[in-house]
Order: structure tokens, then sequence, then C-alpha cells
């Protein structure tokens, strides 16, 4: 099967290619070349620009899986999220159209539920509290139109992962849990909060299977490795892997979240990002949850369990001489799982 990947180059993107590329032929299209796939296909492209991205995706595809988006919580301006997030599906899509390709899978986020719900499955209504959320439900809308316009012959897949970690990713997840292993983690709030995350090759084998299964439909699908753990009972599985114990300084919710607030506007009148933004605060806080009522009829068995992904990820962090931050390393829990 030819298999055009738009976004290779991230984080997912390169965990995909991996196991894809055993039984496929992969092109990635990225705005920038992956140093770990020298050996695949790959057109640089970005995906707002659609005359050059019509001449990147090939008339032979059978099957694009759309990865590219913009999802930092510190976009700006905002418009940004948009611009990638919708108006580059509908640019897929017209492309899919003229070169008669009928086969997406799209991911999308949990972000499109909102914070603080009731453990939602794909059954449960969208409330994003965000752009990226809302950018996300959009672009999931343009996708549903497209299919229901003309279901014949065609594919959509649209899967919705929660916060994703594994070695390589320099994100939210990577940074808490090398604060942790530094012993400059700070907890704000009480812990009890839970979340639910997804680890990047549990991930990356579901997307595969999705691929492989061949169904000529309509799927929607949220990713969670389960079970979900408390903030405090992720420190716990970090000291597990680490060897040692960690004791972080506890704030109450209230006080980070004003001082978040402060450092908005500060940072905002200097116009810098700020690392320790309100809605940081406000999503690390939060108990973000989720379930899936769909996945499990596909069959796929996640090859590796969540403890296990953890203490793979936090090793790899562990091992590595020089602990590199996508955030300046501060005192302060900047990840906003």
């Amino acid at each position: 099967m030819n298999i055009c990947i738009i976004g290779g180059s991230g984080f997912i993107g390169g965990y995909l290619i991996d196991i894809l590329k055993r039984d496929h032929s992969v092109l990635n299209i990225d705005k920038i070349r992956s140093s770990l796939h020298s050996d695949i296909a790959f057109n640089e492209c970005d995906i707002r620009d659609y005359k050059k991205l019509k001449q990147s995706i090939p008339s032979t595809t059978d099957f694009i899986v759309l990865l590219a988006a913009e999802h930092r919580d510190d976009v700006s301006p905002t418009s940004l999220y948009y611009e990638v997030n919708v108006e580059g599906t509908h640019n897929v899509l017209k492309i899919m159209n003229e070169k008669h390709i009928e086969n997406i899978l799209f991911t999308s986020s949990v972000s499109v539920y909102g914070l603080n719900k009731n453990n939602p499955d794909e059954f449960s209504p969208a409330d994003p509290f965000n752009h990226y959320g809302k950018s996300k439900l959009e672009a999931e809308e343009v996708l549903r139109r497209w299919f229901d316009n003309d279901q014949n012959g065609k594919t959509l897949i649209i899967l919705r992962p929660t916060v994703i970690f594994g070695p390589g990713n320099r994100g939210n997840v990577y940074n808490l849990l090398a604060q942790i292993s530094l012993g400059k983690f700070l907890m704000v709030g009480k812990g009890t909060n839970k979340k639910s995350m997804a680890y990047v090759e549990n991930l990356a084998g579901f997307i595969s299977h999705c691929i492989n299964s061949g169904s000529k439909k309509f799927h929607l699908y949220n990713y969670v490795d389960k079970p979900d753990l408390t903030t405090t009972e992720l420190v716990e599985q970090a000291e597990l892997a680490i060897g040692k114990k960690i004791l972080p300084v506890k704030i109450p919710y209230w006080v980070g979240f004003a001082t978040a607030k402060i450092l908005d506007i500060v940072f905002g009148l200097l116009k810098k990002k700020n690392s320790l933004s309100a809605v940081r605060v406000k999503k690390f806080c939060a108990t973000t949850q989720f379930d899936s009522a769909t996945i499990q009829a596909t069959g796929y068995i996640a090859p590796f369990t969540l403890a296990k992904g953890l203490e793979i990820t936090i090793k790899s962090i562990t091992e590595n001489k020089k602990i590199i931050f996508s955030e300046r390393l501060t005192p302060i829990i900047t990840a906003s799982i």
C-alpha cells in the first residue's frame, strides 16, 4: 500500500513510520525532514500551501495519515490554529477529491471534550475550551462533511488521542518527568486529579492496526492507555522508575493560578512566552480523564502497559547525560497534562 503521512517528521510520525515501512511504501510530507528516516521518501511542504501540497501528494496514494497540526498552548496569533488545523484539512481533502484518493486517518484530540468532564467516550458531547480544541473539532466537521457527501468507497478514521508521551518527546510529560527525576518538581494543587495518557508506541501501533484493517467506512476512536493515574500516582510511578523518593513542594491551586495570571500579564507586556501560564496551571490541575467505547471492537492489543511506557520514558531521560527541556527549566511545574 502507498501511504502518505502529512506531518511525519513529528513525534508520533517518527514511531509510525518505523512500523508502516515494514509492509508499506511510505512518503513523508512535512515542513522539515526527519533525520531519523533518511531512507523514507520525503517532500518538503507546508500544509497551508495548497499548490505545493498538490504537487507533493502522488496520485498513486492509497491512504493519507494527517498528523500535521498547530498544537502548542502559546501559539500567537491564535488564527494559526485555524489556518493549519482547519484550512490545512480543507487543502488535503480538495486534493484527495482531485486525485481520487479515498482513505484518510486524521489525528484529532480529546481536547474537543473540554476540561473536568466525567470520563467522556466517543458518544459524549464536544465542548472544547481553547482554540486548539475548537480548531480540531472544526477540522473533524470538515472531514465528516467530506465523508457524508459521498460515502461510497471512502474510509474516514478520526482518532482522538489523550496526552501522548514516550522517548524522544520534548513536550509536557517529558518536562514533568524530567523535573521529577531532578528533584525540581512543584506540585500545584492536591494531586488527586486524574490524568489519562497514551504511550506513543501503543498509539502508533493502533494507527497501523486501523490502516491495515481495510474497513471502508467512518470510525471515531478515543485513544487512552488505562488505568488512569492521579498526578500523585504519576509521581509515584516516576519514583519507582528512578529508584528514589521525591518530596515535591505543594502549593494551593489558587496561589499557583494567581501567580500564573500575574506572569501572563508581565510576559505579555514584555512580549515574551510564559512557561507558567494560567492555561497550563488550569490544565495541570484539571481532571483530564477519558474512555473509549469503540476501540475494544477493533481487537487491538497494546504492546506495552502504561507503567512500562512510563518506565521506558523515564529511563530514556535519566540515561541522557544532558536533559534538554522544551521550556526553560525552573523549579515550577511547566507541564500541562
